[in-house]
């Protein structure tokens, strides 16, 4: 005796089939179109969203853009067969800009965190960074813990929209805090006496101390967070976020980025590019 709804179901699978892989075909091709890594590779480009940061981006006595960022920028172009262009951008509109398709991927010296995770997609990490803090000899005498900083009447400079002001709001919350746009508008008003400190990612606050080491000095003796770094790129592009992971994971095996991280920000012999 034939099962009659056995035999209905069958047929309905049979006939569904063709559908569900038509289905998962334009699905399959719809992420494939939007991927990133193909318009990159159609237009023979990679466009770059970065800010400067010493030594992450910074220019050279010719203008041109030299840093740890530059050179994996530069690197990950040749590995991909295109050019890259940089986009210099607001830090503060970064992650917008990249959203409405100003640049292809942001890479900054971007902190991983979860709210910037809501709105952008990030690899695996290529670095890791922590926050630091370059102070003011006359200002902060006698400073040398967190705690010394943590008072109503100390003034803190940050640069907004970066992890260095979430952790400054987070270890520094009874500090006033000076919000400015740009990192050297903050590190300014050190140098000026306005403020007691200014918080932000190592190795800057060590480098500017030993820039002016009459006037500055480094409190604390480590950094006091640790937090990983990635490229962001915009949401719903798998094929981007597989194929920057492998770019890492391989540079991380032959020694690039540690050899370029060693450079900048463990030495100085890159000093006189920028003088």
């Amino acid at each position: 005796m034939f099962d009659m709804k056995k035999v209905l179901m069958a047929v309905g699978l049979i006939l569904l089939m063709p559908l569900a892989l038509c289905l998962a075909g334009e699905t399959g091709d719809r992420l494939s179109k939007e991927s990133v890594i193909e318009k990159i590779q159609k237009d023979k480009v990679i466009r770059v969203g970065m800010s400067t940061f010493v030594p992450w981006a910074m220019k050279d006595k010719q203008g041109k853009l030299v840093g740890f960022e530059i050179d994996v920028a530069r690197q990950l172009a040749k590995d991909m067969g295109v050019d890259v262009e940089f986009v210099p951008t607001a830090w503060s509109g970064i992650i917008p800009a990249l959203m409405t398709g100003k640049f292809d991927v942001i890479i900054g010296g971007m902190g991983i965190t979860a709210q910037r995770n809501l709105k952008v997609n990030f690899t695996t990490p290529y670095d890791y960074s922590g926050m630091s803090m370059v102070a003011h000899r006359k200002k902060a005498q006698g400073f040398s813990s967190l705690a010394d900083f943590n008072k109503k009447d100390v003034n803190v400079a940050v640069r907004m929209g970066t992890t260095a002001e979430q952790a400054a709001r987070k270890f520094l919350p009874k500090a006033s805090l000076r919000l400015f746009e740009n990192e050297s508008q903050a590190l300014q008003e050190l140098n000026l006496g306005r403020v007691h400190a200014v918080v932000s990612s190592a190795p800057m606050p060590v480098f500017h101390a030993l820039k002016y080491p009459d006037k500055l000095f480094v409190p604390l003796e480590e950094n006091f967070t640790k937090e990983p770094i990635g490229f962001a790129i915009r949401k719903g592009d798998p094929d981007a976020v597989n194929f920057f992971n492998n770019w890492i994971i391989n540079q991380h095996a032959s020694g690039f980025l540690k050899e370029k991280k060693a450079f900048w920000f463990e030495s100085r012999d890159w000093e006189d590019l920028v003088k």
